[in-house]
């Protein structure tokens, strides 16, 4: 077995052609990876524009006191009116700043009277006033290729006028769920060994989750012929294979072998020194990626977290970077093992501190998958880390940004 460090830096070599570039309307778009870089064409504002709802002036004029104010300047006017020295204009919020100001005095600052404004309070030069350029300037690079898209990209987006976006078309991902004693959702239990299968369905919203589209393949029983002939079907059709159980070291672990001899893959490794998941595999088949997970749930679950993610990311010209912050205990933690081990834990905000602790969660096999449910994070601590005490800090893998 290799450390969980080794592991990463494979990972993180892997080399893959991305997805397809289509061009797709902007609200299409969220959620999938910009396949162009975006500069901007022009300053962001193009002209000094008014921030507040008030009155144009020389910032000179207010030791005036009193100003006549003798036009009105509302957003989006063609003429805009030209301020003369000790005068004021009215002006909105994203109007354009009258020629010859220079400060934006609020409407609370002031007293209308008669056709005038007393001063109540000055502001300094250049308040409320936006400068060309304060958004963006005019060539600067705004987003990189490889971004994922959402709300804050999109708004800029619109601003430059993007009808329509250049992005990487979804990476195809198999899902595969092997052993003999699964059931689908909905098929009868006729044996007492038999149990409902999950797997495959987690995975399944995990990839959709990051940005892949996803093809259940369901389960497959411990027959080899099976197994072999379902491979060869998710390997024709997909770009990432994503399968889970049989690869332990059991008499009816059967994908390791499809995997090796069958479908002709280079294995990068096979085996991790990590508590849970220790027997995971990752192999290539030219520009494709099969990831072979273990058939506990919390086990294949936090593997496939771990090294799916960032292969997806892969085909979209972009990294997936594992959000791991220092997280304040609020419980004892107690070191089981001497590997690198994710430990379900709860998470919490207190006194504005990021804080995770451990009470409610079962202590068991890899199996327990409800010890991922509500809000929570997964603790990560290195071979050579030992028990941590309530008050001590410990690296936290926030999967779930929704705490």
């Amino acid at each position: 077995m290799i450390s969980y460090k080794e592991s990463l830096d494979i990972l993180n070599n892997i080399d893959v052609n991305t997805t397809e570039i289509i061009e797709l309307p902007l609200m299409q778009t969220q959620d999938m990876f910009l396949a162009e870089d975006i500069k901007a064409s022009f300053n962001s504002p193009q002209f000094p524009t008014s921030a507040m709802d008030g009155y144009a002036i020389k910032a000179e004029d207010q030791a005036l006191k009193e100003l006549k104010v003798i036009a009105i300047n509302p957003a989006g006017a063609d003429d805009i009116p030209l301020l003369i020295g000790g005068k004021a204009i009215k002006t909105f919020t994203g109007s354009l700043m009258p020629k010859g100001s220079d400060t934006l005095i609020p409407i609370e600052n002031v007293e209308y009277k008669d056709g005038k404004i007393v001063i109540k309070e000055e502001v300094p030069y250049g308040f409320s006033v936006r400068e060309v350029g304060e958004n963006f300037r005019k060539d600067e690079l705004l987003i990189k290729k490889g971004t994922k898209i959402d709300f804050p990209q999109i708004a800029v987006l619109a601003s430059l006028n993007y009808v329509t976006l250049k992005v990487y078309s979804k990476v195809n991902v198999a899902v595969i769920a092997t052993g003999s004693e699964l059931l689908e959702l909905g098929e009868e239990q006729t044996k007492s060994s038999q149990i409902r299968s999950s797997n495959n369905y987690t995975i399944e919203a995990i990839a959709k989750k990051y940005g892949a589209n996803a093809v259940n393949y369901g389960c497959i029983s411990d027959d080899t012929d099976k197994i072999k002939r379902v491979f060869k079907e998710a390997l024709n059709s997909s770009d990432i294979i994503v399968s889970t159980g049989g690869v332990s070291v059991g008499d009816f672990d059967f994908v390791k072998d499809v995997v090796r001899e069958e479908l002709g893959a280079d294995v990068l490794f096979k085996g991790v020194v990590i508590k849970p998941g220790q027997h995971i595999m990752v192999a290539k088949v030219d520009n494709k990626v099969i990831i072979a997970l273990p058939g506990f749930a919390y086990s294949s679950t936090v593997t496939a977290l771990v090294y799916l993610l960032p292969i997806i990311y892969k085909y979209y010209n972009s990294e997936y970077e594992m959000p791991i912050i220092n997280a304040k205990l609020l419980s004892n933690y107690k070191k089981k093992s001497k590997k690198t081990e994710f430990t379900p834990a709860n998470l919490s905000i207190k006194e504005g501190e990021i804080c995770v602790d451990f009470i409610g969660k079962r202590d068991g096999t890899s199996a327990i998958m409800t010890n991922m449910l509500g809000k929570t994070a997964l603790s990560v601590t290195t071979p050579g880390s030992s028990d941590k005490k309530s008050g001590e800090y410990i690296n936290t893998y926030i999967y779930n940004f929704s705490f």
